[in-house]
């Protein structure tokens, strides 16, 4: 791997290493000094996810137009400020506001981020370097869930300030040691034609693609409940943030001890068995959620649904890097985001409601549900895609652009495991 890539790396471990926010806002209104209710809860995690929703394909474009360093010292760095506004914010309406900024500032950097991954890093190594991103966002959602989970049962406001500071060095971690990696457009001549203008329009008229990210947010969908509702579920049962920190932990234990030999193991294998397979797998986890009554049974059930993580993260990845040309990396990933960003606008409002009004058991059933309409969704896909070039022909294919410095990548189709995250 280049330096570049392992100082972009250290800066995830170090902006994850500081989440609190998306983990603990609805613990934060539902038993800390509001104590509003599952509903209000939801809507503010609502628009903090609608706030992603705004903020990713606008912060694709952004990727491509003025770059990914610039994108990323941006987001970040407002980010912090906003963060750190929340901590503040008491009034009701203020909390809504505030938590949409940070929800547009938070994820205006993931666009950038994974477009410089794939214009820093060998097409053969970008499997691997997918893979250890994302295992550096669970390694510090670990390490950050586990320690912010006591810290909130002293002080909500030091969780929010601490994000903000983490924040902040990952900011300034990135202006110091990483150089802007945009792959230059080249004009037409003779010989060769330019690169062919990339607008969101293009994206959106992209069928195949568009039904890839579409079955993105029905996944994502059900494994943001893990983050919305299972919390609520838990202090509803008696459970303290503490008790959900410690339990929501092994998500991310699991995926660092599991991501880079399951990445191995799945590597070269069907994508379709991969994604139909994972998208139930996650759906039943959750539906086994309806059963637990203690600390162990809902720490088996997050078991279940991360190994499906593991899985479903990396190769939903690769599909994207597969269907995304070079010059439009920021774009294509904007929008994947997007599909995340717009689970955790959806998944608070459908967790609420349906805990509000039906109870939980229901809630655990529907994530079942979706599960299976995911599954079948990938098959359909599936069954259209192109085959991807073996492995030895991909090594040996041309580049196709310009390289920049660092060097950009070729478009060459990766194997169909990559990571990312996006999740929150």
């Amino acid at each position: 791997m280049p330096p570049e890539f392992w100082w972009l790396w250290t800066s995830t471990l170090v902006n994850r290493l500081g989440s609190f926010v998306a983990t603990f806002m609805a613990l934060y209104l539902t038993m800390g000094e509001g104590g509003y209710s599952a509903s209000y809860a939801g809507l503010v995690v609502a628009l903090h996810g609608l706030g992603g929703v705004v903020s990713s394909p606008v912060a694709g474009v952004m990727t491509d137009r003025l770059g990914r360093r610039p994108t990323m010292l941006m987001a970040q760095s407002s980010a912090a400020a906003s963060v750190a506004l929340l901590g503040f914010m008491e009034d009701p309406l203020a909390i809504a506001g505030v938590a949409f900024l940070v929800g547009m500032t938070s994820n205006a950097s993931r666009p950038a981020v994974q477009a410089m991954i794939a214009d820093i890093v060998r097409p053969e190594d970008q499997v691997r370097a997918f893979s250890l991103n994302y295992w550096a966002i669970n390694l510090g959602f670990a390490i950050s869930s586990t320690a912010a989970g006591f810290v909130a049962e002293h002080s909500y406001l030091a969780g929010f300030l601490g994000e903000a500071f983490m924040t902040l060095a990952c900011a300034v971690l990135v202006f110091l040691k990483l150089p802007e990696s945009r792959p230059k457009q080249v004009k037409a001549t003779a010989e060769t034609s330019a690169a062919p203008n990339i607008g969101m329009a293009t994206v959106l008229r992209d069928g195949r693609f568009m039904s890839g990210v579409g079955l993105s947010f029905i996944t994502s969908l059900i494994f943001m409940q893990g983050y919305v509702a299972l919390p609520v579920a838990m202090g509803a049962d008696g459970f303290t943030s503490s008790d959900y920190g410690l339990a929501i932990a092994v998500n991310g234990v699991l995926i660092i001890v599991l991501q880079m030999p399951v990445t191995r193991f799945i590597q070269h294998r069907d994508a379709r068995g991969l994604l139909i397979l994972s998208s139930l797998i996650a759906g039943y986890g959750f539906g086994l959620t309806a059963f637990a009554e203690s600390i162990a049974v809902y720490a088996l059930t997050i078991c279940v649904w991360s190994l499906a993580e593991i899985v479903n993260a990396p190769t939903q990845t690769g599909l994207t890097a597969r269907l995304s040309p070079v010059h439009g990396r920021g774009r294509y990933q904007g929008m994947s985001s997007m599909s995340w960003s717009a689970s955790a606008l959806v998944a608070p409002l459908m967790g609420g409601f349906v805990m509000d009004h039906v109870g939980a058991a229901w809630l655990w059933g529907a994530c079942a549900g979706l599960g299976t309409v995911a599954g079948v969704g990938y098959w359909l896909l599936m069954r259209r895609l192109p085959q991807e070039k073996p492995e030895a022909d991909v090594a040996s294919s041309p580049p196709t652009t310009v390289p920049t410095e660092p060097t950009a990548p070729a478009t060459t189709v990766p194997p169909e495991s990559a990571a990312e995250t996006t999740m929150p």
